[in-house]
């Protein structure tokens, strides 16, 4: 299929592609401040990495984006609704300054019937105003995901874990469908406390290395087992490639709970 690159919408790629087939951007920039993040360091700091989100420059204003992502949306419909949307890879959708655009495009999604998953590192949007009552009504086709590494002091401007996880369980209890991303793994043990506090709550757990960083294989090959013993009968878990990559097992020989990252968290 060809790949499409909008303005707004686009076909990730890499470890970003692992997470959905399309995705949204509209800005660039966080103020989560979080020490890992790949868009702080190296070339791209000074493009993508400022510690405030602002709107790319491609859009004139939030007016302006919203309309090239309807455009945008309609031009790629039918494979929307197939694969759904993803919020998003270059600032956190759920931000004071971000949210009132990101939802304005989850409502625009929902009433064209295309499933939206949002990844955040924010609990306090529960209480935004721009919410309204209303998207309770959205929990067949909105998805709520949470990044949970364990390390509050590598992600000061965030939200602290054990709120985020908070937020999950009430959207969880809720009726929405919940995803992790436990990525990066900063130390194994951080991760498995992690799931262990989201068991029951969480559908689906997306795990992954931090890039540039060095594991020992015996290490990850007890990290998978003791994930396995702790999700087995309660979610799905995807292992990202920066796992399997180096573990080189067959994706068949994992357990039924494991699956593989077309996996469609609302069937």
């Amino acid at each position: 299929m060809k790949i499409f690159k909008g303005k707004a919408i686009y076909n990730p790629s890499g470890k970003a592609g692992e997470y959905s087939y399309w995705a949204c951007n509209y800005y660039v920039g966080c103020s989560n401040l979080c020490s890992y993040c790949y868009l702080r360091k190296g070339i791209l700091k000074g493009i993508m990495g400022g510690s405030m989100p602002t709107l790319k420059k491609c859009f004139k204003d939030e007016d302006d984006a919203f309309n090239i992502f309807q455009k945008e949306m309609l031009q790629n419909i039918d494979s929307l609704r197939e694969h759904g949307l993803f919020f998003t890879f270059t600032s956190d959708p759920m931000l004071p300054e971000t949210i009132s655009l990101t939802w304005r495009s989850v409502v625009q999604c929902v009433l064209n019937s295309i499933p939206v998953k949002i990844l955040t590192k924010r609990a306090d949007f529960l209480d935004s105003e721009e919410l309204g009552l209303e998207y309770f009504t959205y929990k067949d086709m909105v998805a709520f995901g949470f990044t949970l590494t364990g390390h509050d002091e590598l992600e000061q401007g965030a939200s602290p874990n054990y709120e985020r996880i908070d937020a999950m369980r009430k959207l969880h209890d809720a009726g929405f469908k919940t995803f992790t991303s436990i990525e990066p793994i900063i130390y194994f043990e951080s991760s498995l406390e992690m799931i262990r506090q989201t068991v029951g709550i969480c559908d689906l757990w997306k795990i992954g290395l931090e890039s540039g960083k060095k594991y020992g294989i015996p290490e990850m090959y007890n990290f998978v087992k003791q994930v396995n013993d702790i999700t087995a009968g309660t979610g799905k878990v995807y292992l990202k490639d920066s796992i399997t990559n180096i573990l080189k097992p067959d994706r068949f020989m994992f357990p039924a709970n494991f699956v593989s990252r077309d996996y469609n968290l609302f069937q």
